[in-house]
């Protein structure tokens, strides 16, 4: 006879009801010389997080100097008109404060926090460094030697080489296709090229301040007309990205690392922008077939067939364009037997309308995680600075869970028609070009191969099948028989 406490425990607990989402609304105002002001007024601790982001990020970089944004938003802290590197690091820990800066492809970031009752003056740190650095050559010169060691220990790992040679395929001219600079690059990158880049970039109209905490509206709009008032420039005229190339055929791109226990896989499609009407959707589709630990393509590789620690999907959605991918690394000899049930799971999500608990369970993961997302400052203020930069509406925060709960079966369906496209995917196998490529080829029109420097190189001559690949060979054959 099943106890209670057996019930309990066999059966998971009924969701918790919808909650209104309770956030403080944001107050926006602009300054004279076109900087947006964007403040929440938050005292439940005493702390406070400001936000400078600016609508340049790093496929604006210079065709010929690709990295620059990264290493000039790494310099901004090296050292200003007014305090060298050390002095800012030490005025910093002072205020036990925060001042970092960063970049997307998207947009760049100056990011600063403390506690409120230093945060007048963190804050003029903050314009500090991101209205007048000096970018000295002593600590440029380190700066390139540390980026040249990071990019020899970037090839050596095969997420890296993955992520890279994806990129190359899916966007083609489009700078989204460049991942990280090259040594030339690096040395290309002098103390007048990144002053230069600053002067052009770092300007007032489009850019955005935010303030989220234990602050007064009032006295912060006084303050940034101080710190910021005085800033110019005229915006740069809008970018024009070619579009990324349009797929006609399933192809696989090998990157060899010879003697690699496992594969890295990647396959690929274009998808959407983050303001596109599908996004939502797409959002849900992707929860269920890839986005957590419970989903299809994690249940199928990992719980049910043992090839890998996890089988993931992604939705890469940026400013200008985006790419859906469905990812895992398996072992090399299950290389085929994991491709094989990768294109069972696209196909399904395709072919057949998910059920009713799978879509209220992505849901519900969804619209549970999001507000976690905005508990802290941190959390919020990233959140308004996507907004933004990516020209969210100004209640997208508020009609989240209203755009995930509105999200039906027929929707899922019909943008996983649209988007999820086996037949036109890039399929990327980091891995031992000799033991995989008999493995790849089957699924796929052709195959290329390239080295570990992202060069194209020749066919690898065959290599001896283990055992565990031969028990994969149903799959190949189940494969070339299907095309």
């Amino acid at each position: 006879m099943e106890t209670h406490t057996e019930t309990f425990r066999r059966e998971p607990p009924p969701p918790l009801a919808h909650r209104t989402l309770n956030l403080p609304v944001p107050f926006e105002t602009t300054l004279p010389n076109g900087l947006t002001l964007v403040v929440v007024e938050q005292d439940r601790l005493p702390l406070v997080n400001f936000r400078l982001a600016l609508p340049t990020g790093d496929a604006h970089d210079p065709l010929q100097i690709p990295g620059l944004t990264d290493l000039l938003t790494h310099m901004l802290n090296e050292g200003t008109e007014e305090h060298t590197s050390r002095q800012l690091a030490e005025e910093v820990a002072r205020l036990g404060a925060t001042l970092t800066a960063g970049a997307s492809s998207d947009y760049t970031t100056v990011a600063a926090s403390a506690l409120a009752a230093y945060g007048e003056q963190v804050l003029a740190l903050l314009a500090e460094v991101a209205l007048r650095p000096n970018f000295p050559e002593n600590e440029l010169e380190l700066a390139r030697q540390n980026s040249h060691q990071n990019l020899i220990a970037q090839r050596a790992q095969a997420s890296f080489l993955a992520t890279e040679r994806t990129a190359r395929v899916m966007f083609g001219e489009h700078p989204y296709h460049v991942v990280s600079p090259t040594h030339e690059s690096i040395d290309a990158t002098t103390r007048d090229a990144l002053a230069a880049f600053h002067r052009a970039r770092f300007v007032p109209r489009g850019a955005v301040l935010a303030v989220v905490g234990d602050v007064r509206r009032e006295h912060i709009i006084a303050r940034a007309g101080e710190l910021f008032g005085g800033w110019e420039g005229e915006a740069p005229a809008e970018t024009r990205f070619p579009d990324p190339p349009e797929r006609r055929e399933r192809v696989a791109y090998v990157v060899d690392r010879p003697g690699s226990a496992q594969s890295n896989i990647i396959i690929a499609n274009l998808a959407v922008t983050r303001t596109h009407p599908d996004y939502f959707p797409l959002l849900v589709m992707h929860t269920i077939l890839g986005g957590t630990a419970s989903a299809r393509l994690f249940m199928n590789l990992r719980e049910e067939k043992g090839y890998t620690y996890g089988a993931y999907s992604s939705l890469d959605a940026r400013r200008h364009a985006g790419t859906f991918r469905a990812t895992a690394e398996v072992r090399t000899p299950v290389t085929a037997a994991s491709l094989k049930e990768f294109f069972y799971e696209l196909g399904r999500i395709r072919d057949e309308e998910v059920s009713e608990e799978e879509l209220a369970n992505a849901k519900s993961y969804l619209t549970g995680v999001f507000p976690i997302r905005l508990e802290t400052q941190e959390g919020l203020i990233d959140q308004l600075v996507q907004m933004k930069m990516h020209g969210l509406a100004p209640d997208y925060l508020h009609r989240y869970a209203e755009r995930v709960r509105a999200v039906t079966r027929e929707d899922v369906r019909r943008v996983a028609r649209e988007f999820v496209t086996p037949e036109r995917a890039a399929v990327v196998v980091v891995g031992d070009a000799g033991a995989v490529a008999e493995q790849v080829r089957p699924f796929v029109e052709r195959v290329e191969f390239y080295d570990g420097e992202g060069q194209p190189k020749e066919a690898p001559a065959g290599a001896p099948e283990s055992e565990e690949a031969a028990a994969g060979a149903d799959a190949q054959e189940e494969a070339a028989n299907a095309e």
